[in-house]
């Protein structure tokens, strides 16, 4: 554990890591931590419980997966951290970071997700796993029912994306799980937002923690323009093709409210000779998987998605994004808009608002406090 003073570290050489996890760090590509990093890595690392909130693509995984291999024990094989994500494909990117992170000082990771054989969970918990990344369903089974992930040597417990976890449903299967822990079990909890769901797991199963906080208003993603085009629902399929034909784009994703309008988008566009994936809750997890593995390989260009990839999913070609909807809740719209613009670099967002839902648009605005303006014409300048 390391002395935290309370002042931002402004370089990864600074915070003292062992030399292997600073090996990992420049390995992955990193120069300098993002602003987030600064005041978030020490904190986790001196043992602190800690609440922070930063929106996507600042950085927010290294964050505490820094802090998580920093602490490890290596000469131990007991389970000694334990990340939990809402999703299949968020839980499979921490552990991404994780292992790129940790692969000079060999640290041992496993992921446990629903979809997948609970044999093969079982035999790598009984060889020995140091951090466990996965869903609360399967871990909560793992841990609780079959009784093969043991959490009484673990040492910190982390919370990914805490709002949407606690919104889609998993919230006794979390509160199971915290019963189960030592007192002194560090726990911190990511999220963009802190809703009344957050602050109370916060109130009654952290002690002390340290609040790293951005106003929504400093959460509006720096880097990412953002335009409207006032259309009526019957003319958005035309004006998506128009924007789609006149501007130059790497990759871009579309997100719908419902399933069946992602399917629909889908078949529209095909008809059109564009060739698009969909990924949402009905497909099951070996069809999702890859999908995102097309995706992030460049073989599809276009994702139509729901809410399900609103949160945390990273992929750095991805020059575009279309509400075609906007959301309905307002929290969402960051999470959405956050898939472009990742880790510095530039992203455009295109909302296609129908009469209405202007007040929506109105509603976002004030919330972020930012100004959407509207497409011009010289839309592929953008």
């Amino acid at each position: 554990m390391s002395n935290w003073s309370g002042e931002p570290v402004l370089t990864f050489d600074d915070m003292k890591l062992r030399d292997s996890l600073l090996r990992g760090v420049y390995a992955y590509g990193y120069e300098k931590p993002s602003p987030i990093q600064t005041v978030g890595i020490m904190p986790m690392i001196a043992g602190r419980d800690t609440i922070a909130q930063a929106s996507s693509g600042t950085g927010k995984t290294a964050t505490f997966a820094l802090a998580v291999l920093q602490n490890l024990d290596e000469a131990s094989m007991d389970t000694q951290a334990l990340i939990l994500a809402p999703t299949r494909e968020l839980a499979t990117q921490i552990q991404d970071v994780v292992r790129t992170l940790g692969y000079f000082q060999r640290a041992s990771i496993h992921m446990c997700v629903g979809g997948t054989r609970v044999g093969d969970d079982v035999r790598a918990l009984k060889a020995g796993v140091q951090v466990v990344v996965g869903t609360p369903g399967r871990v909560r089974q793992l841990a609780l029912d079959m009784q093969v992930l043991k959490l009484d040597r673990l040492k910190m417990l982390v919370l990914d994306e805490a709002h949407e976890m606690l919104s889609m449903g998993f919230k006794d299967q979390i509160h199971d799980l915290f019963r189960e822990l030592a007192p002194d079990v560090q726990v911190c909890l990511i999220s963009a937002t802190l809703p009344p769901d957050v602050l109370a797991l916060s109130e009654r199963f952290m002690r002390n923690p340290v609040r790293i906080l951005l106003k929504p208003k400093e959460v509006a993603l720096v880097g990412i323009a953002q335009y409207y085009v006032g259309v009526e629902e019957t003319d958005k399929l035309s004006v998506l093709c128009d924007l789609y034909e006149t501007m130059h784009i790497t990759q871009a994703m579309i997100f719908c409210n419902h399933k069946r309008k992602v399917d629909w988008l889908r078949d529209q566009l095909a008809q059109r000779d564009f060739t698009v994936a969909t990924i949402h809750s009905d497909m099951s997890p070996g069809e999702r998987a890859l999908v995102m593995k097309d995706y992030r390989q460049g073989l599809s260009r276009v994702l139509i998605s729901t809410d399900l990839l609103a949160c945390g999913i990273d992929v750095q070609q991805v020059s575009l994004v279309v509400n075609y909807d906007l959301p309905r809740s307002l929290e969402s719209y960051i999470h959405r808009i956050g898939r472009t613009g990742r880790h510095g670099k530039k992203g455009l967002a295109v909302n296609l608002v129908s009469s209405d839902q202007v007040q929506t648009l109105h509603d976002i605005e004030q919330l972020y406090a930012i100004r959407i303006a509207e497409l011009p014409m010289n839309v592929a300048d953008l």
